[in-house]
């Protein structure tokens, strides 16, 4: 399977308060392109696509548009019951915030969290309930914090991620990819754990192969 995952749209590292909404749409154009170039099975958005939801429903119609089916979660900057509002306005993409969806020989499992806390009750509580299902299933883990101590989560000497997240991978063999977002330093970046590659994909995207 062929993934473009991507995150965090409204990322502009000259100016972080400040964000062009005619820069989102590049980026979405790119990644239009870029789907179009590498054709695909499937698109993740790991959140984050605007800055506190402004032109959201714009942005979301946009990326609409991408092409095939697309995994979304909100990130920090949105309310979860409005993504899912949205998503339910377009028949290729499927909300997957503290769900499982399963595609192909993978599940798909996404929870979005907070964004800055170090331990995450309310996913805590997903992850209890969610393990007995994904039992024996290859598992893509879709957060939008990184997971603890990565490369995808190190700012300058220091570790700001997520260890609730880090403790379900390593319980968890069958997860054998995380794609998350947030720190738009790490942009780009990928790392392991236990037996999951890591990607923080960025605005402009990657493509995964699974």
């Amino acid at each position: 399977m062929k993934i473009l995952a991507f995150s965090d749209l409204h990322a502009r590292p000259r100016s972080p308060d400040y964000v062009d909404f005619y820069a989102i749409l590049k980026y979405i154009k790119k990644l239009k392109e870029k789907a179009k170039k590498s054709k695909p099975d499937l698109i993740i958005c790991a959140g984050d696509m605007s800055l506190f939801e402004h032109d959201l429903e714009e942005i979301m119609q946009k990326i609409s548009k991408i092409g095939k089916k697309i995994l979304v979660i909100p990130g920090n900057h949105e309310t979860p019951s409005f993504v899912r509002k949205l998503c339910s306005f377009y028949d290729n993409i499927v909300y997957i915030n503290k769900r499982a969806v399963k595609i192909g020989d993978y599940t798909f499992v996404g929870f979005t969290g907070e964004g800055f806390l170090r331990q995450d009750p309310e996913m805590a509580k997903f992850i209890k309930k969610i393990t007995p299902k994904i039992k024996g299933k290859k598992v893509v883990l879709v957060t939008h914090a990184p997971p603890y101590r990565t490369k995808l989560d190190k700012i300058g000497r220091e570790y700001c991620g997520n260890k609730t997240i880090s403790t379900f991978i390593k319980k968890n063999k069958n997860i054998v990819l995380e794609i998350c977002g947030h720190l738009h330093e790490n942009a780009g970046k990928e790392d392991k754990m236990n037996n999951a590659k890591l990607v923080n994909p960025g605005p402009v995207g990657k493509i995964i192969k699974l």
